[in-house]
C-alpha cells in the first residue's frame, strides 16, 4: 500500500513537472553542456567539484551566458553577463524573487520572518527597520568592538606560540579562532554581550552553529538534491513541514534557528528588565525602530528574531571570506610587507596627533590594504551563486552577444514566467572583460587609482558582486568591510602568515558549490571546514 501511494504521487508529480515545462518558453537555443543524468542534471557535479572549475570551462565555451541542467531535465539560465546581472539585481530586481529551494533553505537556517527569504513588499518593511543599524555613524560605535576582538584573537595566537619552541612558528587552523572571534563581535554588535568563545566557553548556540551550513552542502546525497528539485512543484503547506522531516541537515538547522531564537529571546528580555535608554547594539536599535512605527505596521515577535538570527548567523560568512584573505596574503608575502609598511606609517601619524586607536578615516587611508581586501573579496565571494526565478515573462538583456544552438547571434534572452536564473557571481567576478586578461589572477593593485572607475558598477562595493547588487544586496555590506580592516591591521601589526608545509596539510580548495575551505584531498573531507596556515610573529 505504501508502495503504491509513493508510485502514485510521483507519477502526479512527474505530470506536473510536464505540464509547466510544457506551457513554458523554453530557452533550449540557448547553448550549454550535455547533463550526465535526466534526475539530477548537473546538480550533483556543481557541488562535487571544487568551486568555479565547472563554470571556468563554460564561459570558455559558450561566453558569459550558457544553459545547464537541474534536476529532471530542467533548464536552468546561467550568466555572469554585466547588462544580465545588473537588469536581474537592480533594473528588475523585485520582479526576480529567490528560487523555492533558495528560500526555504533560508527559511529553515533563519526563520520564515527573515530579510533574506523575505518577499518584496515585506522585504522593503524589514529594511527599513535594520537600516539604522547599519548606517555609517552606528558603525563608527561598532569600531571599538571589532578591534577589541582582534586584540583578543591577536593575544591568543601570541600564546600559542609562545608555547610553541619552534622558530618556525606554528600551524593554526585560522578559520577556527576567527569564527569565535566574529562569534563574540557579533554577541556584542548584536546584544551588548560578549559570549567569550575564544576563552572557551561553550554555548547551545555556538555548538549548533558550527560548520551547519558547511556540513549541509559538503554532504548531500543525490536523493537530497532530487528531493530538493521537487519543491518548486510543492504547496507552501507541505514546503512549511519540512523542518519535520527527519533528515540530518534539516534538524541541524532547526537545531541552530532554536538555539539562536532561545539566546536572542533571553538577551531581549534581559535588556528590557534592565531598561536602559540609549543603548546602541542592534536588537536595542531594532526595538526602538520598531516602537516608534504604527502597530500595524510594526515587526512580530518571531520576525524581529528572524531579524537577529540572519546577523549572528552572518559571523560564519565573514570568517570564511576574511581567512581567504589570509590565505591569498600567505602566497604573496611581497603583498604582506607592503601592507605592514602602510600601517606602520599610518601609526606613526596616529601618535603625531596624539591618537591611540585607528579610526574608520584611519583604515580608509590604507590604500593598499584595502585593494587587498577587495581583491580577495573578489576571488573567493562568500556564495558563488545566487538563483533567482522570473516572476513574470521577460527579456534578460546582454553585453556580451552569444551565439544560439542554431549559430545565431543573439542580445537579449526572452525568458518565460518561473525561469530558473544561476547568477554566477564567481564567474562575473573573474569575467576578463570586467577585470582584464589577469582576471583570475592576484592583483590588488587593479582597485588602485582610475582603473575601475569606467566600468558600470554592477555590485554595491568596488564593482564586485561579492554582497550582491540592488536592493536586495547584502545589507552588512560595510559592517563586513569595516571589520575586515579592523582584523586585519590588527593581525599584520602582530604576524606574519605562511602556507603550510605539503606534508602537514593536505590541498586546501573551496567545496560543496559555496567558497568553504576544505583541508583535504580533492573528493574528500574527513579534515572538514578549516584553513590551517603557519604564523609567525611578525619581525
Amino acid at each position: 500500500m505504501i508502495g503504491y501511494s509513493w508510485a502514485t504521487l510521483t507519477v502526479v508529480l512527474l505530470t506536473v513537472v510536464a505540464l509547466r515545462r510544457f506551457r513554458r518558453r523554453d530557452i533550449r537555443n540557448i547553448r550549454g553542456p550535455a547533463a550526465p543524468s535526466w534526475l539530477l542534471g548537473h546538480q550533483e557535479m556543481v557541488i562535487q567539484t571544487k568551486v568555479g572549475e565547472l563554470e571556468s570551462e563554460w564561459v570558455r565555451e559558450y561566453g558569459a551566458t550558457w544553459r545547464m541542467k537541474g534536476c529532471f531535465g530542467e533548464d536552468v539560465l546561467c550568466t555572469a553577463d554585466p547588462k544580465a546581472l545588473q537588469y536581474v539585481f537592480h533594473t528588475a530586481s523585485y520582479r526576480f524573487p529567490k528560487t523555492v529551494v533558495a528560500n526555504e533553505v533560508a527559511k529553515l537556517f533563519l526563520g520564515r520572518g527573515s530579510l533574506v527569504s523575505a518577499a518584496a513588499e515585506d522585504h522593503q518593511r524589514y529594511r527599513k527597520f535594520i537600516n539604522p543599524a547599519f548606517g555609517i555613524s552606528q558603525l563608527r560605535e561598532f569600531l571599538p568592538i571589532f578591534q577589541r576582538s582582534a586584540s583578543s584573537l591577536s593575544q591568543k595566537w601570541k600564546d600559542e606560540l609562545v608555547s610553541d619552541t619552534s622558530a618556525e612558528g606554528s600551524v593554526i587552523n585560522v578559520l577556527g579562532t576567527v569564527a569565535k572571534m566574529a562569534m563574540d563581535a557579533i554577541g556584542e554588535v548584536a546584544f551588548d554581550y560578549c559570549f567569550e568563545t575564544l576563552d572557551g566557553k561553550e554555548y547551545a548556540l555556538i555548538t549548533a552553529a558550527n560548520d551547519v551550513l558547511a556540513d549541509s552542502l559538503l554532504r548531500s546525497t543525490p536523493w537530497e538534491l532530487a528531493f530538493k528539485g521537487t519543491w518548486q512543484y510543492l504547496p507552501q503547506s507541505i514546503l512549511s513541514s519540512l523542518k519535520h522531516l527527519p533528515h540530518e541537515g534539516y534538524q541541524r538547522f532547526l537545531k541552530y534557528f532554536a538555539s539562536a531564537c532561545q539566546t536572542g529571546k533571553g538577551l531581549i528580555e534581559q535588556r528590557a528588565l534592565e531598561n536602559e535608554k540609549g543603548r546602541r547594539d542592534m536588537t536595542s536599535l531594532l526595538a526602538e525602530s520598531n516602537l516608534s512605527e504604527k502597530p500595524s505596521l510594526r515587526l512580530s515577535p518571531d520576525e524581529m528574531i528572524s531579524q537577529i538570527v540572519t546577523v549572528v548567523g552572518a559571523h560564519d560568512v565573514f570568517a570564511t571570506t576574511f581567512c581567504w584573505l589570509l590565505y591569498d596574503l600567505a602566497q604573496h608575502h611581497e603583498d604582506q610587507q607592503r601592507i605592514r609598511d602602510e600601517i606602520e606609517a599610518a601609526r606613526a601619524q596616529l601618535r603625531a596627533r596624539g591618537g591611540v586607536d585607528f579610526t574608520p578615516a584611519d583604515f580608509d587611508s590604507m590604500t593598499f590594504a584595502n585593494a587587498a581586501i577587495k581583491e580577495s573579496l573578489r576571488l573567493h565571494p562568500g556564495i558563488p551563486i545566487l538563483f533567482r526565478m522570473a516572476e513574470q515573462d521577460d527579456i534578460l538583456p546582454l553585453a556580451q552577444p552569444i551565439e544560439t544552438t542554431s549559430g545565431q547571434t543573439i542580445t537579449e534572452i526572452p525568458i518565460a514566467k518561473g525561469q530558473s536564473i544561476a547568477t554566477s557571481i564567481w564567474s562575473y567576478n573573474r569575467l576578463e572583460s570586467v577585470w582584464g586578461e589577469d582576471a583570475h589572477e592576484w592583483n590588488p593593485s587593479r582597485f588602485l587609482g582610475d582603473a575601475n572607475k569606467e566600468k558600470a558598477s554592477v555590485g554595491l562595493v568596488a564593482n564586485l558582486l561579492t554582497f550582491s547588487g540592488g536592493v536586495r544586496g547584502c545589507i552588512g555590506w560595510r559592517f563586513a568591510l569595516l571589520e575586515s580592516q579592523a582584523v586585519l591591521v590588527e593581525l599584520l601589526e602582530n604576524f606574519a602568515f605562511h602556507l603550510p608545509e605539503e606534508t602537514e596539510v593536505m590541498q586546501i580548495f573551496a567545496a560543496g558549490g559555496q567558497t568553504f575551505p576544505a583541508a583535504a584531498v580533492r573528493g574528500h573531507i574527513e579534515k572538514g571546514i578549516q584553513m590551517p596556515l603557519r604564523v609567525t610573529l611578525a619581525r
